[in-house]
């Protein structure tokens, strides 16, 4: 690991600057390293989001932490306004690049804690393997509830902890020894991977996260497990008479 990159690994203090900048050193080889990484498994994930967003056209939809904006671009598809919105330049410059001739898909950088955005702003809310890079995700949640309109709904991608003890072995021992070796043979940060190893380690399981949204303000709350749970996707909606914030 060279100098630069050890400057600019993240850890479990999730200091927003320094997150930033891990992420803009990895930008340019995100997409191919998730792919490798997962084998493929990614783009399923993908369109199983994408189902649960369920976005329509003249809608208006969030994607925050939106990376390389690949699954903007999938909502987008669908003829809804799709704002892709993350802190990190560098992974906005590249969704530009690859997806910024789409005439409705547009880029913000934005804070999980402090969107720029109105109240009631959004009909569909999504985060895809984002909350859990965030300094303080409870309050990104309530950001997500605050900018989402009554009745609107809400999207967590996010990695978790499979049910099967046996499971959660294979998933350990890949994280932590096979995942960072991946990352630098596809040419990539393999510190950016330590971390994300570290991070998915500290995160809590599928019903942990399923109550920090209950208690953001969230209802209908539901989660189902993606390849045995090593992923988990959580939906919910805004309650149809709430006041906004």
């Amino acid at each position: 690991m060279t100098p630069e990159s050890e400057a600019n690994r993240a850890d479990l203090g999730k200091d927003p600057d320094r997150v930033s900048r891990m992420f803009d050193q990895v930008a340019a080889g995100y997409d191919r390293t998730n792919s490798a990484m997962t084998v493929g498994n990614d783009a399923l994930w993908r369109a199983a989001t994408t189902r649960a967003v369920a976005p329509k056209r003249g809608e208006r939809i969030l994607d925050l932490g939106a990376g390389t904006a690949s699954s903007s671009a999938s909502f987008a598809a669908s003829g809804a306004e799709v704002v892709a919105a993350d802190f990190s330049p560098g992974m906005l410059a590249e969704g530009k690049r690859r997806h910024g001739h789409l005439p409705n898909l547009s880029f913000v950088q934005a804070d999980a804690t402090n969107l720029p955005f109105e109240d009631n702003e959004f009909d569909a809310v999504s985060m895809s393997y984002a909350l859990r890079n965030v300094q303080d995700p409870k309050k990104a949640l309530r950001e997500l509830y605050r900018v989402t309109k009554p009745g609107g709904r809400l999207v967590i991608n996010e990695f978790s902890t499979p049910p099967s003890a046996l499971v959660r072995g294979f998933y350990r021992f890949y994280n932590s020894q096979v995942l960072p070796r991946v990352a630098r043979v596809a040419g990539t940060n393999g510190g950016a991977y330590d971390y994300l190893n570290e991070s998915i380690r500290d995160w809590p399981d599928q019903r942990r996260l399923a109550a920090w949204i209950r208690e953001a303000g969230w209802s209908n709350v539901a989660y189902r497990n993606l390849s045995f749970g090593m992923v988990a996707l959580h939906r919910a909606t805004k309650p149809a008479k709430s006041s906004g914030s």
